[in-house]
């Protein structure tokens, strides 16, 4: 995982669950930040895939259930995009 598209993410993270980006890490989860719950979780995905321009499936959705899954989910959805964008 980038530490740029990380640091993306956990700003993105801190600004949504109203905590300081130094308490986010990637093993940060709903159990570890109390305001993470199922309405924040739709709330990070839109902004996730505003800020990213990707588009996240409801199976996508699911496996995010830390900041270092949703970083490593949005890396390959971006580079997926790279491989399909022509030279």
């Amino acid at each position: 995982m980038t530490s740029n598209v990380f640091e993306q993410i956990r700003t993105i993270a801190s600004d949504l669950f109203r905590i300081a980006p130094e308490r986010i890490n990637a093993a940060s989860t709903p159990q570890s930040i109390e305001a993470w719950d199922s309405i924040q979780h739709l709330n990070i995905v839109l902004a996730l895939e505003e800020k990213f321009a990707v588009e996240l499936s409801p199976e996508e959705m699911e496996q995010m259930t830390s900041v270092g899954e949703i970083a490593k989910l949005v890396e390959a959805k971006l580079q997926a995009k790279l491989q399909r964008t022509p030279d």
